[in-house]
This record gives structure tokens, sequence and C-alpha cells, in this order.
């Protein structure tokens, strides 16, 4: 959607499907680079917008992009029709840049699809119980995509990015980085929530919680491409794992750049202290990630956890004005500078030494590990940010992915 002529190949690729028989929803974002101008031009007015307005403004962007869809699918001879996310309604919760879909109507949606159209619903965007605007945060299309075609037990989601796939790990970074043919839900998920850019984390939890089978695919092929050919490329994101997926013991490594570390020091080591930490914390809507505690002694113990590094100011904000002296804390300090780095597979259940192999690559390279998280499927580790490029090409070198 980054241009009228973008648009256009959009509406091709949309048209081609449909006169294949598809009934087919098309969820757009904003054009390129639309949301980032709508945010600056807010900040030029009050520089820490209003999140309420914030939302009026930045949910402008999907509904020229609907509109201009619309246009260029007429313009091939298709009957289509576009909504906005409240005209559906797609109904959020009330936070604001930041809301969560609670439902869908479907029915004017089938109704248009009866009627032979090609419908188009604007992503990123809904409307909560008091009838305002919202928005569903960054990446919000991909979720609204997920959502709409749950909601219509569709036969298949297909996201179209621009890239081609979901890779083992970034290829911008690692140049022999392969593309994974098919890839589990669960390792989506760890892959969308530690800071792969392909799909948004809500929007792999929807479709994992509904069982939407979703394709990741590049927006930037040919439009006339066959359609057994673009249904076959791209990546997968499947329910079921294979042996094969089983024998791949990492799949991929995954990074986010964009961490801080939080430390309250010496707070008493008794029930509920964790919740009178975070429960602040949660109440400013500041996403927590990794969490560890320390042996207490003396029955005084160090509190540790991560943030995204946009939330760090608020976050050390809210401890230092509803938290450390309820706690009774010693002090709270910060670092900025800190990246995470995981290795993610579904092959861990059945693999032993994967740690062992991580932390050893890892010390190989003099990379200090600050803090450890593990699942049943991922291992991550924050580290100093100078070393998070080095300690992927290491991990992704290490775990031979340059051959899945």
């Amino acid at each position: 959607m980054g241009s009228a002529e973008r648009i256009r190949n959009v509406a091709i690729r949309v048209a081609k499907w449909h006169d294949a028989g598809k009934r087919i929803v098309v969820v757009p974002s904003a054009m390129a680079g639309e949301t980032n101008r709508l945010i600056a031009l807010a900040q030029e007015i009050m520089p820490q917008p209003d999140q309420r307005e914030l939302d009026m403004i930045t949910s402008t962007g999907e509904q020229v992009s609907v509109g201009l869809l619309s246009m260029a699918l007429m313009m091939l001879g298709k009957e289509a029709v576009s909504f906005t996310g409240w005209q559906i309604p797609v109904v959020t919760d009330s936070a604001h840049t930041k809301a969560r879909i609670q439902s869908i109507d479907s029915t004017r949606i089938m109704e248009e699809l009866d009627k032979g159209k090609i419908v188009i619903v604007a992503g990123f965007q809904g409307v909560d119980s008091k009838g305002d605007i919202t928005t569903l945060g960054r990446g919000g299309s991909d979720t609204s995509a997920v959502a709409i075609a749950a909601a219509l037990k569709a036969e298949e989601c297909l996201i179209y990015t621009d890239v081609d796939g979901v890779y083992t790990t970034d290829p911008r970074l690692v140049s022999d980085a392969s593309r994974l043919k098919k890839i589990t839900f669960e390792e989506m998920l760890e892959m969308a929530s530690l800071g792969s850019k392909v799909l948004q984390t809500r929007s792999v939890e929807f479709a994992g919680n509904f069982n939407v089978p979703t394709r990741v695919l590049s927006s930037l092929t040919d439009p006339l491409i066959s359609l057994e050919e673009e249904a076959n490329s791209g990546t997968l994101i499947t329910f079921e794992e294979d042996d094969e997926m089983e024998h791949t013991v990492i799949s991929g490594i995954a990074f986010s750049r964009d961490e801080a570390k939080i430390t309250v020091l010496g707070v008493p080591d008794r029930p509920g202290i964790a919740y009178k930490i975070l429960g602040p914390i949660a109440d400013a809507n500041i996403e927590v990630d990794m969490i560890i505690q320390n042996q207490s002694f003396d029955d005084i113990a160090d509190f540790t956890f991560t943030v995204p590094r946009v939330d760090y100011d608020r976050a050390m904000a809210v401890l230092n004005t509803r938290v450390k002296d309820v706690v009774g804390a010693r002090d709270i300090i910060g670092d900025t500078q800190v990246s995470k780095v995981s290795a993610i597979g579904v092959g861990m259940r059945s693999h032993v030494g994967v740690a062992s192999k991580m932390f050893e690559t890892l010390y190989e390279e003099r990379i200090n590990i600050q803090m450890i998280s593990t699942s049943e499927i991922k291992i991550s580790v924050v580290i100093h940010e100078k070393y998070m490029e080095l300690a992927v090409r290491a991990l992704h070198t290490a775990f031979e992915l340059e051959k899945l």
C-alpha cells in the first residue's frame, strides 16, 4: 500500500483470487509512512498527545487505504465495498493506542459477500463500548486480519508483507539466513514476541487460539503469479508438528534491540512484593517481559525486570512515585543499553544440550549474559546492546540454521 501503483497491484492480486471463485475480505494497513506522519503532526501540536485524540488521528490512515483499494477494484470491473473498523463493528476495550479486540460482528461482512462483493475492512482500528475510536498498536492490521478471519471461519488468512516469509533470523543481519517453509504457531508466537518483525504478536495469538491457517507471503511478487504457485510460497504457520520439525532443534534466532532493564534494589523478601512492584506497572499499561528475583540475604532481595525501551521513562516514573516508598526499596536503577537474543525451536522438547551450546557460543565470543529466561521451546538472554549482532550471527552459525 506504499503508492497508488502498489494499490493497483494489490487490486490485481485480489481480483485474481476473486476470479478463482474465492470470497475475499481484504484488511489493508495505511499507506507507507502515513501513520508516522500523522503521529509527528500530532506531536507538533501536543508533544505528549492525548491518547484518545491520537487514535482519532492515526485511524484515518487506514480509512484512506480502504477507500482507494475499493476504487482500484472498481476500475477492474469488480464490485467492492469498504468499511471502517467501527462500521463493522470491531469492538475493543478502551486502552487507547494499545486496544485489544473483544468481539467482531460479521453480519455486515457476510451480507456483502453474499452479494458477490469484495469486502475491504480497515485494519488497526476498532471502537470501544463508549463509541470512541481505538487503535490496536503498531502492526495492528495483522491482528485485525486474523481476528476477522477467525470471526468468518475463513479457509485461510494470507498476510502479505515486504518479506517473502519467515526467516531463521533477519536476513539483513545474517546474509545466509534461510526461509522456513513452515513453522509452528508456538514458534511463531515466540519469534514475534521476542523481536521478529514479520508478524505482530497478537495476530499470532489470534491465529493459534482460533485455529486460523495463516501464511506469510511477499507483496512484492508479480500480482499475476499463478494461484497454485502463490498458495505454496511463503511460510505456512501450522498447528501440527511433524518429525522433520522436531528433528530441527532450533528454528530461528530472534532479537530485540529496544529493551530496557530495571532493578528495584533492597526490597523485603515476603509474599506480595512482586505484585506491589509490577501492579502499578501493569496499571500504566506497560508490558513486562523477563523477571528475576535474586536469592534473599537477611530477607532482603533485588527484583529485576525488562520493559520496552520506549516505556522506560514512564516505568521509572511509576516506580519512583508509586512503588519505592511503598515497598521500602533502597534504590531503583535502570539500563537502556541492553538487547535480548533468543533461540527458538520445538525441537528443544526432544533434544538436550541446547542451553549449554548457546551459553558456550556466547562465552567463546566473550559476551556476558545479564539475564536468562526459558520456556519449553525457547531460551532468551539479555546482553549489552553492542554485542547483539555478534551474538545473533554466532548463534545462527552454531546451530547451523543456514542449512534449513
